[in-house]
């Protein structure tokens, strides 16, 4: 796949989880097949990603890591960066964030720096930095209704503490997201507007989906919004979108974009595109 020049970041994330929001909507699921459902997902994922010679970060909760760590190990073999997505999806204590951290890093063996919250939940950042970890990408910056509203909260990359906060990129001004339930409900020119537009004025963008989405959710009994477009359509349309992006950016870990943010605020050697917006 052709790469741009390095001055625009593109930073792709998975969010590997247990299959778990049918219960959401009353649909109790097995934690057995939550597990099976994320890991066909993921294993769909792992095969596009290594037929486009791409590297993303994978943040993953250990339950998933310490129930499928074949799949994990499969990730780090091809070069993905693995995170933190708590110990459990469905839960959180706070004493949580050192503890997936451990047990992540026991499956994986090398450090584990960034965290995200499940279903991007309000995290205090004093606790995240405390607990080992040098980023955390866990706030959408926007308005979703019936979920949160960060509409007014800082939307772009930033420093706290030593802490890289790395809000999920939406556009300028609207802030229209660009996660995963607007990729499945927008056509796709509509997204890469947005994204064009993102990209030129912020010099990154952060974009996340789930593996589970790129299954066949038919069976469920899940809102349009979370159901519509999915298995391999849904797959197709990444690819798509990911080569569109392939010409505007350099896909790169967030690990990786953490680094050279901390260059470019330092002073040091990074990216033109990371320091202008730093």
């Amino acid at each position: 796949m052709t790469r741009a020049a390095p001055s625009r970041s593109i930073l792709l994330s998975f969010d590997v989880e247990e299959f778990d929001i049918p219960q959401e909507y009353g649909q109790p699921v097995s934690d057995d097949l939550q597990l099976d459902v994320g890991s066909q997902g993921l294993e769909s994922i792992l095969a596009l990603l290594d037929a486009l010679k791409l590297r993303a970060t994978l943040f993953t909760t250990a339950h998933f890591a310490h129930r499928r760590p074949e799949l994990i190990l499969r990730a780090i073999a091809a070069g993905h960066e693995i995170a933190s997505h708590g110990f459990f999806h469905s839960s959180f204590e706070p004493g949580d964030l050192q503890r997936s951290r451990s047990a992540i890093e026991r499956v994986t063996g090398s450090p584990v720096t960034g965290f995200r919250m499940p279903r991007l939940a309000p995290t205090d950042p004093v606790a995240v930095r405390a607990a080992g970890y040098t980023y955390n990408s866990s706030e959408n910056p926007t308005w979703i209704p019936g979920r949160y509203n960060h509409f007014l909260r800082p939307r772009t990359a930033r420093l706290e503490n030593g802490l890289l906060q790395l809000p999920i990129s939406v556009t300028p001004l609207v802030r229209f997201p660009l996660f995963w339930l607007s990729f499945k409900n927008f056509p796709l020119p509509a997204i890469k507007l947005a994204s064009d537009a993102t990209l030129r004025t912020d010099g990154y963008l952060n974009i996340f989906y789930h593996p589970w989405e790129f299954t066949d959710l038919r069976s469920y009994r899940l809102p349009g919004v979370v159901r519509r477009i999915d298995g391999q359509r849904l797959l197709d349309r990444l690819a798509d979108y990911i080569g569109w992006l392939a010409k505007r950016g350099t896909f790169e870990t967030i690990g990786q974009f953490d680094a050279r943010f901390r260059a470019a605020q330092d002073g040091t050697r990074g990216s033109k595109g990371v320091a202008a917006h730093c």
